[in-house]
């Protein structure tokens, strides 16, 4: 069976569309959730240990940065190093595998600003109108 590729998600056939929704399905379970995307931002700028991970990445708990942490080591996205000493230390960086993401952290990131402020042009709307 044939199949092309198209642009337009409205001409997509079938079997297209269905490993169109596996693919973002399988996206979405490696880096889905609240957190995973901005820890993996918080590391963009070099390794960082655990506290300050959880400082820059406001409003995680230790319990739920802990199981992120993990998860994204296991998904190939960070390296966990641990430092000998006294006290041990235990630092975070990236992998070259997570820089896949680079490109979508830019234009996730640059909706994300847009949106916001259409949700402000919006709200300021609203309150004229009232």
């Amino acid at each position: 069976m044939e199949t092309t590729t198209n642009t337009n998600p409205q001409q997509l056939s079938a079997i297209e569309c269905t490993a169109r929704l596996n693919a973002v399905g399988d996206a979405l379970y490696a880096i889905g959730g609240k957190w995973k995307l901005r820890i993996i931002v918080a590391l963009m700028n070099g390794r960082k240990r655990f506290n300050e991970v959880q400082r820059q990445v406001e409003g995680i708990s230790a319990k739920v940065l802990s199981a992120e942490l993990k998860d994204l080591e296991l998904n190939g996205f960070i390296i966990r190093s641990v430092i000998p000493g006294t006290p041990v230390a235990v630092e975070y960086e990236l992998t070259e595998y997570s820089m896949t993401l680079y490109d979508v952290l830019v234009a996730l990131g640059n909706w994300g600003m847009m949106h916001r402020e259409k949700v402000k042009a919006g709200f300021k709307k609203d309150v004229v109108a009232e």
